[in-house]
């Protein structure tokens, strides 16, 4: 076994080494890359930042234009809720009067409705109370008309036909 320790030996330097020659690699590719990210940083910032300048000049000539804006949008909602308040009122109120006034008309129709009837029912009996009189009174007549010469054809030895007999009892 004496002899496989110097054998060990080696292999741990030579893997010591490929270690060391890999993290050299490794430093100057970080360096490589740090550099290229350091670049690219500086050009976005060099193009970044007229822009952000300009923005922010952007931002400082509108501010007092929004503030303004806001301010009479502000003062008009408030002016709207005012008419808004003041049109319901007016619309309440034409409601109301409109409303009294239906009742009203509604009064006034009924007593109308209840007079045409009442005339109508007054002009009922005064007219055709006496026509029914007067037409009952016709047949009345009629009917004794109607006897008096069934009663002459029976005397005169006639006989009286079916259907004549019935119409005298009729009235």
């Amino acid at each position: 076994m004496e002899s496989w320790m110097p054998l060990f030996v080696v292999v741990t330097a030579i893997a010591v080494v490929v270690q060391a020659i890999v993290l050299v690699a490794l430093f100057v590719q970080m360096r490589r890359t740090a550099a290229r990210v350091e670049q690219v940083v500086t050009d976005i910032s060099s193009k970044v930042a007229p822009l952000i300048s300009s923005v922010q000049v952007l931002v400082e000539d509108i501010s007092p234009r929004i503030t303004g804006i806001v301010a009479d949008a502000s003062e008009i909602t408030r002016l709207a809720r005012s008419e808004v308040q003041k049109v319901d009122r007016i619309v309440t109120e034409a409601l109301e009067r409109l409303r009294m006034q239906l009742i009203h008309v509604d009064h006034v129709l009924t007593g109308a409705i209840e007079t045409v009837e009442e005339a109508g029912s007054q002009i009922k009996q005064s007219i055709w109370g006496p026509v029914i009189k007067a037409t009952a009174m016709l047949r009345g007549v009629q009917a004794g008309i109607d006897f008096l010469r069934n009663v002459r054809q029976r005397r005169d030895g006639g006989e009286v036909p079916a259907d004549q007999q019935d119409e005298g009892m009729f009235i």
